[in-house]
């Protein structure tokens, strides 16, 4: 990992720190100098190229624009409050100081929101850009601004846009960031100015990564090439409600006023009509080739907070005054999303110099850098956060393609076309169409010359139309349709009680999250926000729909007054961990199929009420410890079950010998940790994995199957070689709680057929369960051999368990000696997948992490000053910054950082200022 030693402006290193800083930096730069062109470019990279794009931190800088001068408080880590006399002056000192730390962040980001990454990126980005084109989100924020957002709203994307461009003025790309200084040396690219809709669109960027089950309608639909409809049920068994308890725990829906209300008539399933209670039960034939193609293209799309729509989830609980030690609410929040670096989160501070009809904010919090407002954190008398509600806000399409128009209710439907340009950054520009049904679905399959061919030679089920040009694939998606989840950021930044916070998030249209509240007054609350569409019965939306037949089209969304929520619930406390929202008995509408199983929220309950019936009070200690719980709950099922297969082979039962005793803890040097999350991937790899299509399997997996599609005669005994088609970090199984859920149905079903292996030239028959979790006790001893080396003496979870923290673009693609620049990492972790410390694996591909939880932070409603907080990285997106990645030793020991929020409290932690003046 290179040295992190220069200071932020206004910050001097000490003397050694300078010698070693400069070594490294020297180091650097005969590498550069080495490796893009000799000694021409001495002059640009250099000590100063790298400090170049320092932010100014103490003195003073004049902004235009500005109605009166801005107090900008920065902390040890360069963590910023801004203190103003008006919004407008805020939110415009808000653009500057993100711009400051992250621009080169912003600006990718811009660039991905508008499919315009060929620009900066060249040729490689093309078709990524074709698809993020294709779906318009820059389009859609563009109408959102235009007709949708309030007028205060516009006002203050307009006041943040201009303190971007004050930043930016006068400024050439090498003074910006060390990113520009590289990208200059291929291409002319030049930043441009800031713009509102800019911002607008990033909301649609994380409601992409956070669009429910989308994934899970492919799979399903790719898995009947290999399994039939009892073997997928299955891989997809119910949530189990009586086990882990849904968000919503009080209340019901009452079939009488058509709301949700803390108590009511509970309808449960008798009102069916229009809510897709009932699901369909198969594809239509041939559509899986086409899913796999459309798989790929998603797969292109660069991700903003998650990995691509998988395994994301979030922790977020709060618990009433009654159970605390300050007899007020704590609130805790850690979502869990990809790792970038920057991290995703910037935390901030926006403070009214005082509260006014013209300066009405006094929060902090997480940001968005390129966003103005907070979206996670407290004002002076609310506190909240999300988790991802998991929804279900998106539905494919197969649809009949005729001439120039599609089939629909027997008729034929002109499409809506419209040129797209993309210019491209060293080459040519590359024009597309983009065609969109009437109801302004996007043709996903027009981006990929494989869907279009499969599209022709699809064979589909009888009764569909007849093929003619081909099928298509079309997505429903709320967030195409404009909305105003803007608006709704600075609504609940200014909310002071649970109406005005429950008013705030009937504008949150997408992404669909869980709502967690507190208040300095002592309540607490969950809110279920979002446009939810409702299907028509017979569809709930779990597998892809025939797009020629309009009952198959969404009837309609849920009102908002009908949406679930809890207030003060008499249990004390509320846990939302991507559960199951409601009880699917006290509730007639279909939220999705796809929840995630409540592992995480079953063990966080479990430790809120083992501390309250211990008699015990919670304090914000205890609320941080809990968000570090490693404890594995697929290994408490196991583990008793693997002690009691007889194991001959010495090796192996040393390593066996490791799960005795063992309290299930996944720390980050158990060597028991390791042993055990081993077998459990080769228990998931011997009975589903090596079952699954190779659209599903990890790339590089190769196994000699049974053919399927075969021209001739049925042969049993005919084998075909085939390989995985899957990046590692999104095949399956992937070893999730989901996956804790199938094998838990089968655990005492002996001889279910899922453990039953056939014999090869290397390994025998399996017929029971003891005989493959006895072949994957001996498979895990191996690999951990080959990895870790065959004394159990020096093995450990962390050393599987790494993280490596990557710059989004040049930091994963560009030269070598640029990553090394720009990345940071190796880090060994515990925790773990479907764990409360959700350090996410994916048991298909490996150990190594690919989600973390991004933040952490505890909320004190008795003492906001008490309250804490920590980032995965840092303030800086500056790679040689101090503030670079100074939080993330303290993330990965599961400290937290002091919150400081009063005026006196902040000035105690403030190292620098910096006055901002009109």
């Amino acid at each position: 990992m290179p040295p992190n030693t220069t200071a932020s402006s206004g910050q001097k290193p000490g003397k050694s720190g300078r010698k070693k800083g400069r070594k490294a930096r020297l180091f650097l730069i005969v590498l550069v100098l080495a490796i893009i062109g000799g000694i021409a470019f001495g002059a640009y990279w250099s000590v100063s190229t790298v400090r170049a794009s320092f932010p100014q931190t103490k003195g003073s800088i004049k902004l235009d624009g500005l109605s009166g001068p801005v107090n900008v408080k920065r902390d040890g880590n360069g963590i910023p409050q801004v203190y103003a006399s008006s919004d407008e002056d805020l939110f415009m000192a808000q653009g500057f100081v993100q711009a400051q730390d992250r621009f080169y962040e912003m600006d990718v980001r811009r660039h991905m929101t508008s499919g315009r990454l060929s620009e900066m990126f060249g040729k490689g980005q093309v078709k990524s850009d074709e698809f993020l084109r294709t779906l318009g989100w820059n389009r859609v924020a563009q109408k959102e601004y235009d007709t949708k957002l309030s007028a205060s709203t516009k006002k203050y994307l307009q006041a943040y846009a201009k303190g971007v461009n004050a930043y930016l003025k006068g400024k050439d790309g090498k003074d910006i960031s060390l990113e520009y200084a590289a990208l200059g040396f291929s291409n002319d690219y030049t930043p441009q100015q800031w713009t509102p809709v800019d911002s607008v669109a990033w909301l649609k960027a994380m409601a992409w990564d956070l669009r429910g089950n989308m994934q899970d309608e492919i799979d399903r639909s790719l898995m009947t090439s290999r399994l039939g409809p009892k073997q997928i049920a299955d891989l997809y068994p119910e949530y189990p409600y009586s086990r882990n308890k849904a968000i919503v725990q009080e209340g019901a829906y009452d079939s009488v006023t058509g709301t949700y209300a803390r108590t009511g008539t509970a309808s449960g399933a008798s009102s069916t009509a229009g809510t897709g209670l009932t699901g369909n039960t198969e594809a239509p034939a041939g559509f899986q080739s086409q899913l796999s193609g459309l798989y790929d293209v998603l797969d292109k799309v660069p991700t903003a907070v998650g990995v691509n729509g998988n395994g994301i989830g979030s922790n977020s609980w709060v618990v009433s005054g009654s159970h605390t030690i300050t007899g007020k609410p704590l609130l805790a929040n850690d979502p869990h999303l990809s790792a970038s670096l920057p991290s995703v989160w910037y935390q901030m501070g926006l403070h009214c110099t005082a509260l006014s009809a013209k300066c009405q904010y006094d929060v902090a919090g997480y940001t968005f850098a390129g966003m103005p407002g907070v979206v996670i954190g407290h004002n002076q008398d609310i506190a909240w956060g999300m988790t991802n509600s998991g929804v279900d806000v998106t539905d494919l399409y197969l649809e009949k393609i005729t001439g120039e128009g599609y089939e629909y209710d027997g008729k034929v439907r002109p499409f809506s076309t419209r040129k797209e340009t993309i210019k491209v950054a060293g080459g040519a520009s590359k024009t597309i169409v983009v065609r969109s049904t009437e109801d302004g679905m996007p043709l996903l399959s027009d981006r990929d010359d494989e869907l279009v061919k499969v599209g022709k030679k699809a064979t589909v089920d009888a009764g569909a139309p007849d093929r003619g040009d081909g099928y298509a694939i079309a997505l429903r998606w709320t967030a195409l349709d404009p909305g105003n989840s803007m608006d709704a950021v600075f609504e609940m930044d200014k909310a002071s009680d649970w109406t005005e916070f429950r008013k705030a998030s009937t504008s949150f249209d997408v992404p669909s999250q869980n709502l967690v509240y507190a208040d300095t007054e002592g309540n607490i609350g969950y809110q279920l926000p979002g446009r939810i569409p409702t299907r028509a019965e017979g569809d709930d939306g779990s597998l892809p729909s025939p797009g020629w037949e309009s009952k198959y089209r969404w009837t309609g969304y849920i009102k908002q007054s009908a949406l679930p929520y809890e207030y003060n619930p008499k249990r004390g406390y509320i846990v939302t961990a991507n559960q199951a929202v409601v009880d699917k008995d006290k509730y007639p509408y279909t939220l999705t199929t796809d929840w995630g199983y409540g592992t995480r929220s079953q063990r966080i309950n479990d430790l809120i009420e083992s501390k309250i019936n211990g008699g015990g009070k919670i304090s914000t200690d205890d609320m941080r410890q809990m968000q570090l719980d490693n404890s594995s709950e697929i290994a408490k099922l196991i583990v008793p079950k693997l002690l009691k297969i007889d194991v001959a082979d010495p090796d192996v039962r040393q390593a066996q010998k490791l799960l005795e005793g063992w309290d299930y803890t996944q720390d980050s040097d158990s060597a028991a940790a390791a042993y055990f999350n081993a077998t459990w991937r080769n228990i998931l790899k011997l009975a589903f994995g090596n079952k699954l299509p190779k659209e599903l399997r990890v790339k590089g997996q190769c196994l000699n199957v049974d053919r399927v599609d075969t021209t001739g005669p049925a042969d049993a005994d005919q084998k075909v070689r085939e390989c995985g088609e899957r990046d590692a970090d999104q095949a399956q199984p992937d070893g999730g709680d989901r996956w804790f859920e199938v094998v838990r149905k089968i655990i005492n079903d002996e001889k279910n057929d899922w453990w039953q292996l056939p014999k090869t030239r290397t390994q025998k028959a399996t017929d029971t369960r003891d005989e493959l979790f006895g072949r994957a006790l001996r498979d895990a001893r191996w690999e951990l051999t080959a990895k870790l080396g065959k004394d159990i003496d020096t093995w450990s979870w962390g050393r599987l368990h790494r993280l490596f923290l990557k710059n989004q673009t040049l930091g994963t693609e560009g030269p070598r000696f640029l990553q090394y620049m720009l990345n940071r990492g190796p880090w060994k972790l515990g925790g773990g997948e479907a764990t409360v410390n959700a350090t996410g694996w994916n048991a298909a591909g490996g150990y190594g992490v690919v989600w973390v939880p991004s933040m952490r932070m505890v909320v004190n409603l008795g003492d906001l000053d008490k309250s804490k907080w920590i980032n995965l990285s840092g303030a800086s997106g500056h790679a040689y910054s101090a503030h670079y990645t100074d939080q993330t030793d303290l993330w990965a020991k599961g400290e937290l950082l002091p919150w400081a929020f009063s005026d006196k409290a902040v000035d105690k932690r403030t190292s620098d200022t910096l006055v901002l003046e009109p």
